[in-house]
């Protein structure tokens, strides 16, 4: 897994590339913590490059949407293929955070 970042005004855009598991997770997590720190509360994740995620990715995601909001801000999810898509769909996280068709979309949620 590899993680890469920018901003786009008060926004962090998050890219995801290859597979968020049990091994990756945890980098995810620091990622996002360091984040948090840093005061970036509005994330958008782009998921076009992830192949895949496991529940300890779901985990990891979930963790990032309640600091966030607990910190004022919120998460977005961006540009999901649609075998990722259906893990989330499966596990009801389309209830608890947004999905847009692209990134540029899901900044200007914001």
């Amino acid at each position: 897994m590899e993680i890469n970042h920018r901003q786009e005004g008060s926004v962090t855009i998050v890219s995801i590339l290859g597979s968020l598991d049990a091994m990756t997770s945890p980098d995810l997590n620091e990622f996002f913590k360091s984040q948090f720190q840093a005061g970036n509360v509005r994330l958008v994740i782009d998921l076009a490059a992830l192949d895949y995620t496991s529940s300890a990715g779901l985990r990891a995601m979930l963790s990032a949407v309640k600091e966030a909001r607990a910190q004022g801000g919120d998460v977005r999810l961006a540009a999901s293929q649609p075998n990722v898509k259906k893990i989330f769909e499966m596990s009801g996280f389309t209830n608890i955070i947004k999905f847009y068709p692209d990134v540029a979309s899901a900044v200007a949620s914001f």
